[in-house]
C-alpha cells in the first residue's frame, strides 16, 4: 500500500518485489540511485544506461562517500584528496575528465550502466564490487545481427517508438517546455511534442549577434510550422562573457566544452518558463549524425595510400589556407552537404595527419586535444580509456559503427550530457533526453547503415520521420554545433583574463603544467597563424577551477 505520490516510494516497492538487478533492468530514463539494503547492511549505488545523471563515489580519509556532486563529497570533514593528474592528463586530450575517473585521486564516477555494491567488508578492505546490468555494446551487437531491412518497417518502428519516449517523458506535474534550435535532432523531439499537445508547446534558443554563430532564425522558421509557444533571447558577446566566471563552480571539475556558456544561456531562459525541458541530444551518436562518420572514411580512403611525407605535405598546405576560406568553402557546399565552420575543422585534420596510420587512428586524433598530453602534465602517467578498449568495438567491420560506439561511450556522457545536465541543474532546470530510452537506443541499432548515412548526409531515418511534421525545406541546411566565437574573444576581450591564468611564471609556481607548449599555443593563436581555440579553452578552464578551488 502506498503512503504518497512519489516515484521514490514506488523504487522501494519494486526493489521488495524483484531485487535490485531486476528492478534497474525495468527501469526506463535517467536515475542516480543509492539504496540501503537494512537487513543486509549493505550499500547500492546505481546510475541510469547511458549516463545521464551524474554519480561520483571514493574514499576520503578511509570514509566511503558518495554524491551527486563532487561539492558533497569535497563538504566530508577533511577532505584533502589531492588532484589526480593522470586524470588531468586525460582531461587534456578530451576536454572532460572521462569516467570512471575524476579530477581527484580516490574518487570516481559510477559508470553508466553500473551498479554498485558496498559492504561492511568492502570498508575495511576498501574494495568495491561494480557489475553491469545494461551495455551498450550488447544493443549495438544484438541490433546489428537483427536488422529491420524493410525501409518503411524501420521508418514505422522509429516513429512509434519515438513518440512513446516523448510522450512518457513530456508527463511531468510541473510546467515544461523544450530547447529548439532549429536541426533536425530538437525539431524531431518538438514535432512529436507538439503532435501529442492539446497546447502549445514552450521552445527556447538562443541567438548570437555574431554572424556563423546564430540559429535562432532556423528555430523561429520550425517553431511557427508546428505552432510552439517560442522564446527566443538574444544574447550579446558581453552577456556570454558574464557566464565565464561562473563555470567553474557550476560543473564542480575542470569542463571544457565552449558550448557550455549558451547552453547556460538557454537554461537560464527556459528556467523563466519552465521547470522541465526536453532535449534532442544523442540523436547524432545514433542515427549518424557528425561529420566525422561520412567524411572520415572518405578521407581515409584518400589518403591511406600516401606516404608519411606526403601526407605531412598535404597537412602543411591546408593549413596555408586561411580559415576563413575553409569557412567560406564550407558554406558554399549544398544544403545540408555543406559544413558549418569547416576552418577549424580542416586545420585540425591537417596537424594530425603525419602520424595517423588508419581510419580508426584518425577517428581518435579528431576526438583528442592535446595529444602530447602525458608530456604537457607534469608527474602523469598514461590511463587506460575506452578509445584504448581494443575490446569494446571488436566484430564491428564498418568504421562508421564503431565511431558510432565509441562517442556513445565517451564523448555523450562524458561532454554532451554533462554540459547539459550541469547548465541546466544550475538553475534548477531538469532536462531530459528522449532519444536515451533505452528502447529507443535499441532500435536505433537494428538500422542498418543505410538508413543512417546516405549520399553523404547523416540521420536519414530520422530526417524521414521529421519530414512528416516539417518541410524538408526548413531543416536543410549545413550541420552547426552550439557554438560561440571563443577563439575571437581570446584575441579581444578575453585576451587579459588569459594571459593572466597562462602567465609563465604563474604556470611554474603551480606546478601543475610544463608552461612552454602552452605557451607557445597561445602566441600562436594570439598572432592568427593558428587556430588553438579548444586547447586553450582546456588548460584556461583548469586554471580558473584551480583559482576558484584554491588548490595550489
Amino acid at each position: 500500500s502506498w503512503r504518497g505520490h512519489s516515484d521514490t516510494e514506488t523504487l522501494l516497492a519494486c526493489f521488495a518485489a524483484w531485487g535490485v538487478a531486476a528492478t534497474l533492468q525495468r527501469l526506463v530514463g535517467m536515475f542516480a540511485i543509492a539504496l540501503w539494503d537494512g537487513a543486509e547492511r549493505r550499500l547500492t549505488l546505481a546510475r541510469d544506461r547511458l549516463g545521464e545523471k551524474p554519480l561520483f563515489y571514493g574514499w576520503v580519509r578511509g570514509a566511503f562517500v558518495f554524491g551527486s556532486e563532487l561539492k558533497a563529497l569535497r563538504a566530508y570533514p577533511g577532505f584533502i584528496n589531492p588532484i589526480n593528474r593522470d586524470a588531468l592528463a586525460l582531461y587534456l586530450q578530451h576536454c572532460a575528465v572521462p569516467a570512471p575517473y575524476s579530477i581527484y585521486q580516490d574518487i570516481f564516477k559510477l559508470e553508466p550502466g553500473c551498479m554498485l555494491s558496498l559492504d561492511a567488508a568492502g570498508v575495511v578492505g576498501k574494495t568495491v564490487k561494480t557489475e553491469a546490468y545494461w551495455r551498450i555494446t550488447d544493443a549495438v551487437r544484438q541490433g546489428i545481427a537483427a536488422p529491420i531491412e524493410s525501409e518503411a518497417e524501420a521508418l514505422a518502428a522509429l516513429e512509434s517508438t519515438l513518440r512513446e519516449a516523448v510522450a512518457l517523458q513530456a508527463v511531468a506535474d510541473v510546467p515544461l517546455g523544450a530547447f529548439l534550435s532549429g536541426g533536425v535532432d530538437s525539431s524531431a523531439i518538438v514535432a512529436l511534442m507538439q503532435a501529442q499537445s492539446s497546447r502549445p508547446v514552450q521552445t527556447f534558443t538562443v541567438g548570437f549577434d555574431e554572424a556563423g554563430f546564430d540559429e535562432s532564425p532556423h528555430a523561429l522558421a520550425v517553431a511557427k510550422h508546428l505552432g510552439t509557444d517560442h522564446h527566443a533571447l538574444r544574447v550579446t558577446a558581453a552577456d556570454a562573457r558574464t557566464v565565464i566566471p561562473l563555470l567553474p563552480a557550476m560543473y564542480d571539475e575542470p569542463f571544457a566544452d565552449s558550448s557550455q556558456i549558451p547552453t547556460h544561456l538557454v537554461s537560464k531562459a527556459a528556467r523563466q518558463h519552465v521547470t522541465v525541458a526536453l532535449s534532442g541530444d544523442a540523436g547524432d551518436e545514433l542515427f549518424g549524425g557528425y561529420n566525422r562518420y561520412f567524411w572520415g572514411k572518405r578521407v581515409w580512403n584518400r589518403l591511406s595510400w600516401m606516404p608519411p611525407l606526403v601526407r605531412q605535405g598535404l597537412g602543411a598546405g591546408i593549413q596555408q589556407v586561411p580559415m576563413a576560406a575553409w569557412d567560406a568553402i564550407g558554406s558554399a557546399l549544398p544544403g545540408a552537404y555543406g559544413i558549418a565552420r569547416l576552418g577549424d575543422k580542416a586545420h585540425k585534420l591537417a596537424h594530425r595527419l603525419k602520424t595517423v596510420q588508419s581510419v580508426d587512428d584518425l577517428y581518435r586524433s579528431l576526438v583528442t586535444e592535446w595529444p602530447q598530453n602525458v608530456d604537457l602534465v607534469r608527474g602523469a602517467n598514461p590511463l587506460p580509456t575506452k578509445l584504448d578498449d581494443v575490446g569494446l568495438a571488436v566484430g564491428l567491420p564498418e568504421a562508421e559503427h564503431r565511431m558510432m560506439l565509441w562517442d556513445t561511450v565517451t564523448y555523450l556522457p562524458d561532454d554532451i550530457l554533462t554540459k547539459v545536465d550541469r547548465a541546466a541543474m544550475s538553475v534548477s532546470l531538469e532536462t531530459r533526453v528522449p532519444f536515451l530510452d533505452h528502447r529507443v537506443v535499441e532500435l536505433a541499432w537494428r538500422l542498418p547503415l543505410h538508413m543512417k548515412i546516405r549520399d553523404g548526409q547523416g540521420k536519414w531515418a530520422l530526417r524521414q520521420v521529421l519530414y512528416k511534421y516539417v518541410p524538408r525545406e526548413l531543416i536543410e541546411r549545413p550541420k552547426a554545433g552550439f557554438g560561440i566565437p571563443v577563439g575571437q574573444w581570446l584575441r579581444g576581450p578575453l585576451r587579459g583574463w588569459a594571459e593572466e591564468l597562462l602567465d609563465e611564471a604563474r604556470l611554474e609556481r603551480e606546478g601543475y603544467f610544463n608552461p612552454a607548449p602552452i605557451r607557445q599555443v597561445w602566441q600562436e593563436h594570439l598572432s592568427g597563424r593558428r587556430e588553438w581555440t579548444s586547447r586553450l579553452w582546456i588548460v584556461l578552464m583548469f586554471q580558473a577551477w584551480l583559482e576558484v578551488e584554491g588548490i595550489h
